[in-house]
């Protein structure tokens, strides 16, 4: 498969410059602060509208793990559905049993409802119970990416299961590597996994706009400020794609 530098997003912000600076693709998401959440269907129109490089939806109704009620999983089969006939060139999903295996039967089903749709198992897969496992099971199914840390807190902790992943996959299905991704680790781990795609979120901090300030009153997660923003920055997805074209040749 082509070599792939994906960005996840969960603004128009973030989104426009993503693509500026050279990302292939997008995963859309909503909050990811909390490692993202699905998206509005409003956030996708104004993305779609404002750039012009294929978009992959993160479909997870809430922030967790992957066993999901039966009211869950009809959330999962309406946005599947939905995203698809918005015009997704994607989704991103996963669902998992209680015993840590893919749970091919309601994945069958929503890959059905993509109706043709790019498909990407997201980390669900870093904490199923046997990743080769479920790499055969992902296979089974059509999935087309995987998008993995190598089962560890960082991609670069995870190099090792990484570059095994890549040799059994053969490209089928993609492995993604993505948790602390940037150019200098797509320079290090390229060579060493022979891994084509990466995926990161290349986020900073900005700063509010708020003058007046009542801190102290948290609105979600405790010790996250009220007042910072995370947007994508542009140069750091242009240096992360400059690394992935010097190692796999540009196009």
């Amino acid at each position: 498969m082509a070599r792939v530098l994906e960005v996840c997003v969960d603004s128009v912000e973030s989104a426009v410059s993503a693509a500026r600076g050279g990302a292939m693709r997008l995963e859309l998401c909503a909050n990811l602060v909390i490692g993202g959440t699905s998206p509005d269907e409003d956030l996708f129109r104004m993305v779609r509208r404002r750039v012009d490089i294929p978009i992959r939806v993160l479909l997870r109704p809430r922030f967790g793990d992957f066993l999901y009620s039966e009211e869950e999983f009809e959330l999962l089969r309406r946005q599947v559905r939905r995203f698809a006939a918005l015009g997704a060139d994607g989704v991103v999903i996963g669902v998992l049993r209680a015993d840590g295996t893919l749970d091919e039967p309601r994945m069958a089903e929503l890959i059905a409802l993509a109706g043709g749709c790019g498909i990407t198992l997201h980390r669900a897969f870093d904490v199923c119970r046997d990743p080769f496992e479920a790499l055969a099971a992902a296979r089974r199914l059509g999935v087309d990416t995987i998008l993995t840390s190598g089962r560890q807190a960082s991609c670069t902790e995870g190099a090792a299961l990484l570059r095994e992943l890549v040799g059994r996959s053969g490209g089928r299905p993609q492995i993604l590597v993505g948790a602390g991704v940037n150019a200098d680790v797509i320079r290090a781990l390229q060579p060493m996994t022979g891994a084509d795609a990466f995926h990161l979120s290349a986020k900073r901090t900005e700063n509010s706009r708020m003058t007046y300030r009542r801190e102290g009153v948290p609105m979600g997660l405790p010790g996250i400020s009220e007042f910072e923003v995370w947007r994508c920055d542009e140069a750091a997805v242009r240096a992360a794609r400059c690394a992935l074209d010097a190692l796999c040749g540009a196009e």
